[in-house]
């Protein structure tokens, strides 16, 4: 996994991850248009650095997809976020159905709490439901309509993960409140701040950067594009090594 500390983003590259923290906000502000011009000029924009961000661990709870796809989208996202809410409930399964499920796409959660105490023990519990493998189940429980809305106490997060169907409870708790789950979402978090990310959902498929909870064309168009880069980049492989 690539070092995320600010000061080791080149210059070019932290520049463009400000502004498309700045365009999140514009794009998730109560009053903001359900599709931003904004986000759509930045899909067209490649960073190369960010696209290194994706962990392509099979073993990783937290995602869902082949780790060898073609394109990853990196969704940075907080469970007390209603446009985040929106996105994996309006949008995601959708993205699953079209390009998971055919291995073109890869989709690589991070938490990324910014909301409170109460935003960051939801990220610690989805940590903690993954190790159990029930990560989808719980985002799934956490983001259901009306969710948010019933906070997410330490109680609460008990109730969704017997939603979930986590099995040990017990060992939930225990993994919950542990050093390794702090330390998971740390990590997570690191790695949105050195990208300049200050809102969520912030996104980026293979070096694009996303912002807000776009319309499922926005994402199509950033898909559809990072899989054409990816096979011209497979095409000039052969060439290459035949020189």
């Amino acid at each position: 996994m690539p070092k995320t500390t600010p000061y080791l983003i080149g210059a070019g590259v932290a520049v463009a991850a400000a502004l498309a923290a700045l365009a999140s906000y514009t794009a998730t502000r109560p009053d903001a248009p359900t599709t931003s011009s904004v986000a759509v000029e930045q899909q067209t924009v490649v960073h190369p650095e960010p696209e290194r961000y994706a962990r392509r661990d099979a073993k990783d709870p937290l995602a869902v997809g082949r780790a060898d796809a073609p394109v990853v989208l990196i969704e940075y996202a907080d469970f007390a976020c209603g446009y985040c809410g929106k996105f994996a409930r309006d949008t995601e399964p959708a993205l699953i159905e079209k390009y998971v499920d055919e291995g073109t796409l890869r989709i690589e959660w991070r938490n990324f709490p910014i909301f409170g105490a109460e935003s960051e023990g939801a990220a610690r519990a989805s940590w903690a439901a993954g190790q159990q493998g029930r990560f989808r189940q719980f985002h799934r429980a956490a983001y259901a309509e009306g969710a948010k809305e019933k906070g997410f106490a330490e109680d609460r997060l008990l109730a969704l993960a017997r939603e979930a169907g986590v099995a040990d409870l017990a060992r939930f708790a225990r993994d919950l409140d542990s050093a390794a789950a702090r330390r998971a979402v740390a990590e997570d978090q690191e790695q949105a701040y050195a990208l300049g990310a200050t809102s969520t959902p912030s996104f980026l498929v293979n070096g694009r950067p996303i912002a807000g909870a776009q319309p499922m064309e926005t994402f199509t168009a950033a898909i559809e594009a990072a899989k054409r880069d990816a096979a011209k980049r497979g095409a000039a492989k052969p060439a290459e090594a035949a020189k």
